[in-house]
């Protein structure tokens, strides 16, 4: 029996999907309908470890954990039977070590976790920009989350534990190994070490060991085996699951999530390299061009812990502050499109007459503003402007976040009928696997819908002058924030444990 004939058959008999998410501050499952109508979900939270400055990891155990939690909470609130695919997403650039029985030989090493900041920019040197645009065909920064660093780093701090490894895995491909014992991940999550024809032997090869410690590529919609009757496809990274999931496969739409970081997407016919913008290998006619933050909603979770506000209290806070006061949201340095390990947050403007609900207000306006220079370089990637976003992700939960981005980026807002898009997109990969569409642009094209459109104030362009101001602090603040690095890691200085 082909894909088609499966599809043919569970279409017609109440075909079930479900998702699976590995986020960096939870696991989330749900179980969808063919047609993209969310039945069942669930959350299990778990933390991240922060032993050093810099430093972020966590259990992979956890995740296992909360997705053999999830998936029975969810599969005891509809027929199990029923649920054919399993789609899986995760975090990206995260990375576990594991032996040949996939034992982890130690905490993952979390997207956020800076240690390699050093490693990477050695790597990163050996390039030119001619370099680059041949290789990964554009002008991408290998920083502390590139797995090449990540493996030269824990070969050099732990030399046994790299003898012993077997595999470099992302959260979704281990559990992926976990659930049916095959290895095996997706080419669009390892878009810095791999191309069209596989591995790329100038990525892969900057560090001895590490291609033969990787797994073999396949596509997203690959089966890969059963739990129960159900079938486990490959899937891919969490961003270009919210991709599928918010239907910006398309051209001219584009794509903001925003979950724990920002990540901002669009699509094209074709590529018009852009700094500090990931252009992924062209799939199906199109190309996606993407860049993440390092800090979205994980930019309000902080602010929460600092003022001891609840999450809802600090929306509600913000709906009462007036702007005025600049945040730049780099907790933990910036990705895209920025690609600084030393730039650190800020608050900007303060004066004895600011209040916390200001500074609530500041820190939302922050990270839109941040979603707004990542589109100015994906729609530069593009060639042409992207005239209306989709908004998922945990923060599209606020209604009044969503409208300050409509103003802040001066254009449509559309949030979605169902906000984790990754989930969705993850639960449309094994839609496809099993033969229920023909293709993942069929599958989103049919399940989402949007369910709110937020249009800019009458005077968003107010904050125009805001963004341009917020824009310049990276250059005005760039040798104020390396010196502050080298001082901090000059304080710290202790010899790097093993991993």
């Amino acid at each position: 029996m082909d894909g088609s004939d499966i599809g043919r058959d569970t279409a017609g008999s109440g075909a079930l999907l479900l998702g699976i998410d590995i986020g960096t501050t939870a696991v989330k499952v749900a179980v969808f309908t063919a047609d993209g109508q969310p039945l069942a979900e669930h959350s299990t939270p778990y933390p991240i470890s922060r032993p050093r400055p810099g430093w972020a990891e966590q259990d992979p155990w956890d995740w296992w954990r909360g997705c053999v939690d999830g998936m029975r909470a969810v599969m005891s609130a509809v027929p199990a039977e029923s649920v054919r695919a399993i789609g899986l997403t995760s975090q990206v650039n995260t990375h576990v070590f594991t032996d040949d029985q996939l034992q982890p030989l130690g905490p993952a090493i979390v997207w956020q976790d800076q240690r390699c900041a050093d490693v990477a920019a050695e790597l990163d040197a050996r390039f030119t920009a001619e370099d680059k645009l041949r290789i990964w065909g554009s002008p991408i920064t290998l920083d502390a989350s590139f797995v090449g660093a990540r493996a030269q780093w824990f070969a050099t701090a732990n030399p046994s534990a790299w003898a012993d490894t077997r595999w470099v895995l992302g959260p979704k491909d281990f559990i992926a190994a976990q659930l049916t014992g095959r290895v095996a991940t997706d080419l669009l999550s390892g878009v810095r070490v791999a191309g069209p024809q596989g591995y790329l032997p100038d990525a892969v090869g900057l560090v001895d060991g590490l291609a033969d410690r990787l797994p073999e590529i396949l596509e997203p919609e690959t089966r890969l085996g059963r739990v129960d009757s159900a079938e486990v496809v490959v899937g891919t990274m969490d961003a270009y699951s919210a991709v599928f999931g918010s239907h910006a496969t398309e051209p001219r739409r584009g794509m903001i999530s925003c979950g724990t970081s920002l990540v901002v997407a669009g699509a094209s016919e074709r590529a018009h390299p852009a700094p500090g913008i990931v252009t992924f290998p062209p799939r199906h006619g199109y190309y996606v061009h993407a860049g993440p933050t390092q800090a979205g909603g994980d930019a309000v979770r902080w602010w929460s812990r600092v003022t001891g506000l609840r999450i809802e209290d600090v929306f509600d806070s913000a709906a009462a502050g007036s702007p005025g006061v600049l945040f730049t949201p780099h907790l933990s340095g910036e990705r895209a499109p920025l690609w600084d390990a030393d730039i650190r947050a800020s608050f900007l403007g303060m004066s004895s007459a600011t209040t916390t609900a200001d500074l609530s207000l500041a820190v939302l306006h922050g990270v839109a503003m941040s979603g707004r220079h990542v589109l100015e370089g994906v729609e530069t990637a593009c060639g042409r402007s992207v005239p209306s976003v989709t908004f998922s992700g945990g923060g599209a939960r606020s209604a009044l976040w969503a409208q300050i981005h409509a103003d802040a980026l001066e254009r449509p807002i559309e949030s979605l009928r169902v906000r984790d898009s990754a989930v969705l997109g993850a639960a449309l990969l094994g839609a496809v696997g099993i033969g229920i569409y023909p293709d993942i642009e069929s599958a989103a094209a049919a399940t989402v819908h949007v369910a709110r459109t937020f249009v800019p104030a009458e005077r968003a362009d107010r904050l125009r002058p805001l963004y341009g101001m917020y824009r310049a602090t990276h250059s005005a603040l760039a040798t104020l924030h390396a010196d502050l690095a080298a001082w901090r890691q000059s304080a710290a200085d202790p010899p790097i444990p093993e991993a």
